[in-house]
């Protein structure tokens, strides 16, 4: 498939490229992931950011980066107001390249998990440290449906209001099968306590929740608001709905610390018989995994997944804690509710994996 990239301010042709932001500006040889329907995953790269026109129109739009990839090397090092300006900046930017009414959720994290450009089956990176980012573009996809949410903390209220939730459509919809949540500004003052008030009520058995604590989140966009970052804490994230969807998560505690135990635990992800056909893995880890818990040994966990998963591509982050439990979604079949204190969905340290496939449909082409 051929592509067009906007590079430099200049529209050019790539042959044999997908889709992908291609940035002038990479330590890391220009990291980016290839197109499957009915998912068009893209890389951001450093900035000057730039946006490779697409061949389906996307309606969602998820991109997550570390904080120097997208606020740049001089801001990093500044002042924080400076940081968070050029940050704003950069995401305005960024949205403006995209349709008017796609939604679009934007996260800055410690550390990026990332399939390389080429094929869903290239060898999925664990990049702790250095310059990464990606971003996937879900076109409209027949049978299911994507949306963002927000929950801010109220600073003068303790008790959430619970019919937020049906109003964001995560409750009173029997087709809710997938929910990531990210919390934000995890350091603020009672904000373990609020993201709890989120998690608890929707642990039903019937959804699959996973997801992290980031450092921020840069966009939050949706067919009818746009939510900008604040210096409160609360809780973001994509909601999947659509009884096609099959899904299923597993927990890496702190007991899986090598090569033995990390393909143990894939292997109970695997006997959930999810599809592997359009369906995208995503990886929520403790900044202190990875090679510093496996003893300096790097890429464990995306190593131990695409042994068991060869042809579906991995994303995620390195975060401040995780969200998730050992759970099965498939149609009217669901294994373990996570009600127990030993499953409680708040964790640290830890590792949460994540398959959601999407069903057998080809992406709606309009």
């Amino acid at each position: 498939m051929r592509g067009y990239v906007l590079a430099e301010g200049s529209l050019v042709r790539e042959e044999g490229t997908d889709v992908g932001w291609q940035g002038s500006r990479s330590s890391f040889s220009s990291v980016s992931v290839p197109t499957f329907p009915p998912l068009c995953p893209v890389l951001c790269t450093p900035p000057p950011v730039s946006l490779q026109k697409v061949h389906v129109l996307p309606q969602t739009v998820l991109y997550i980066a570390d904080a120097e990839t997208f606020s740049g090397h001089e801001e990093c090092h500044e002042q924080k107001k400076a940081r968070k300006r050029n940050s704003k900046e950069t995401a305005l930017a960024l949205e403006k390249l995209l349709p008017k009414r796609c939604q679009v959720l934007g996260l800055v994290t410690p550390g990026i998990v990332v399939t390389p450009m080429g094929s869903s089956s290239n060898q999925p990176q664990e990049i702790e440290e250095g310059e990464a980012g990606f971003a996937l573009l879900f076109p409209k996809i027949d049978g299911v449906k994507i949306h963002t949410f927000h929950f801010s903390k109220d600073v003068k209220n303790r008790v959430f209001d619970e019919s937020k939730f049906a109003e964001a459509g995560l409750k009173n919809n029997p087709d809710l099968r997938v929910v990531l949540l990210f919390g934000y500004n995890s350091w603020k003052t009672g904000a373990t306590r609020f993201l709890h008030q989120i998690v608890n009520p929707l642990n039903e058995k019937s959804i699959i929740l996973a997801g992290g604590q980031v450092e921020s989140f840069t966009s939050l966009t949706s067919e009818n608001a746009h939510a900008q970052p604040g210096d409160a804490c609360g809780v973001v994230g994509l909601a999947f709905s659509g009884p096609q969807i099959q899904s299923a998560t597993v927990l890496l505690d702190q007991d899986v610390a090598d090569e033995r135990t990390a393909e143990a635990a894939m292997q109970r992800l695997k006997a959930a018989n999810i599809p592997e056909h359009n369906t995208i893995g995503f990886m929520f880890a403790c900044v202190g995994r990875g090679y510093r818990h496996y003893k300096t040994k790097r890429n464990m966990e995306a190593d131990a997944f695409r042994k068991f998963f060869p042809n579906v591509p991995l994303f995620g982050f390195f975060g401040h804690g995780e969200i998730g439990c050992d759970r099965i979604v498939t149609g009217n079949f669901v294994l373990r509710e996570c009600n127990d204190i030993k499953d409680d969905l708040l964790h640290g340290y830890t590792t949460v994996m994540t398959l959601i496939h999407l069903g057998s449909t080809k992406a709606n082409q309009a």
